[in-house]
């Protein structure tokens, strides 16, 4: 009988769980279970407890549960989880897209300077980072600060449940903003800040790549339907995830078009942007993981065509008009106040060039990102396709847009969950002792559908940048005091 693998993906919405055939890579079974996410005006919360009763929901789906052999946690990154003395929530969790700490992050840059933070942790914390979140709670929550006995990542949380192991990794733990990518440690200096005041004790020790975060217990088990005693990855940030679970190469090019979008590639050198459009992340391999981040991708994208009336794939030639669709303001670039712009509207202009105009906004600038990630990585293979995942990845116009603002080739691969694959290849990794790497070439989760490039729209592409650039450059446009 095969060995079977979990692989768990607890994304912003809902928690996802696949089994996985451990020889094959073979998808044997899946389950999913939603979250509840609140707040208006900035915050984006959940109760952590909603994602275990989630895992539990999404691992009673598969009726597979009790055969699994190995299991591993992806979860969204920079999520702030605040616990008591009993590792119960002392409130909800503030989710990566929660956009209150902004102030506490331009102070941050403020006292220490963006070339400083870069490169002591190799990124320009923006309001999304854990340490923007924490500062703002120790602000505005000072209570709830000084009762913290526990400190935690949404991945930390779900593992330490499964494991009573304090516990995370590089990649997830890149993204905290003190944990510091040129040494490999916490950066104590950020911790001590006035603004921060955060006792490193609190925190999660840092396992590598291919270190078990420990076993399944008796009451995980009970509660969960698994076997007390079966192995656990360290587990990683979402974006890592998705990296492993298509067994990325140094210098491989992917965009993501989710609810937010990504862009990102494997490099074996450390970044360190200080203009913060590249975040420095580390990867789930012992690499690094340049990456940047768009707040508004498909969700965005739909909302537009909802309020124009129209399907998603009814677009037409946008001809003159340009939009950013920038509704829940934007991280790149960092204008988190920011709102929906469009220019270049006309009595004749109609509602499929309007929505026409939405995609490519959204798409250009992730296609922006990925052209300073490339700097960041010292390079992208240009021979390569870009690899294009996420639920927008299996749209028509989505697809369309990227090869003909990018003018390159475009894999789309037939994998689905790839967040939730890494983790599987991780757990495999650990159940056999074997690279991750080597787990994913042998399930070969990166083959797909490759398409030609089209021929590459280099005026619509200066269009966005110009636009993009005069709302950076006005305070009215980006939101801010003028």
């Amino acid at each position: 009988m095969s060995r079977l693998v979990a692989g768990v993906d607890c994304s912003t919405q809902a928690t996802k769980v696949l089994v996985v055939d451990e020889a094959t890579g073979r998808v044997v079974a899946s389950g999913r279970a939603g979250h509840t996410v609140s707040g208006t005006a900035g915050a984006r919360e959940t109760d952590p407890r909603e994602w275990w009763s989630a895992l539990e929901g999404a691992l009673a789906e598969t009726g597979m549960a009790g055969r699994v052999d190995a299991i591993s946690i992806a979860g969204q990154q920079h999520g702030l989880v605040v616990l008591d003395e009993r590792g119960e929530p002392l409130r909800p969790a503030m989710l990566w897209n929660d956009t209150r700490g902004a102030p506490q992050a331009a102070e941050l840059v403020e006292v220490l300077g963006a070339d400083v933070l870069a490169e002591r942790v190799g990124s320009r914390p923006v309001a999304s980072f854990t340490v923007s979140k924490w500062a703002w709670l120790r602000a505005n929550e000072p209570s709830a600060a000084d009762a913290a006995r526990a400190v935690r990542l949404p991945h930390d949380y779900l593992t330490e449940r499964l494991t009573g192991e304090a516990v995370t990794d590089r990649g997830d733990a890149s993204g905290t903003g003190w944990w510091s990518t040129a040494d490999g440690s916490y950066a104590t200096d950020i911790l001590a800040l006035r603004s921060v005041r955060l006792a490193p004790e609190l925190l999660p020790r840092v396992l590598g790549p291919a270190v078990s975060a420990g076993t399944v217990t008796q009451d995980a088990a009970r509660h969960l339907g698994l076997r007390a005693g079966i192995p656990v990855g360290p587990g990683t940030g979402d974006n890592m995830g998705a990296a492993l679970g298509l067994g990325l190469g140094v210098g491989q090019a992917v965009v993501s078009l989710g609810t937010s979008g990504t862009a990102f590639a494997v490099s074996g050198t450390r970044p360190a942007d200080p203009s913060g459009v590249v975040a420095g992340f580390a990867d789930a391999t012992g690499r690094f993981l340049p990456l940047a981040c768009t707040l508004n991708c498909t969700l965005a994208v739909d909302r537009v065509a909802a309020l124009l009336g129209l399907d998603r794939d009814d677009v037409a030639p946008s001809d003159g008009v340009v939009f950013l669709p920038w509704f829940d303001g934007e991280r790149t670039p960092n204008l988190p106040l920011s709102s929906g712009t469009v220019n270049g509207l006309r009595h004749d202009t109609t509602r499929q060039q309007l929505l026409m105009a939405a995609y490519e906004g959204a798409a250009g600038s992730l296609l922006v990102a990925l052209e300073a990630i490339g700097a960041q990585a010292g390079g992208l293979d240009q021979d390569a396709p870009i690899m294009l995942v996420g639920g927008g990845a299996r749209g028509r116009t989505w697809v369309e847009v990227v090869r003909r603002l990018s003018g390159r080739p475009v894999l789309v691969p037939d994998a689905e969950e790839l967040v939730a694959m890494g983790a599987a290849v991780q757990a495999a990794a650990i159940d056999t002792a074997t690279d991750p790497g080597a787990v994913a070439d042998r399930w070969r989760t990166n083959t797909g559908r490759l398409l030609e490039p089209l021929e590459a729209d280099v005026a619509r592409m200066a269009r966005i940048r110009d636009l993009a650039a005069t709302v950076a450059g006005s305070p009215a446009l980006a939101g801010s005091e003028a």
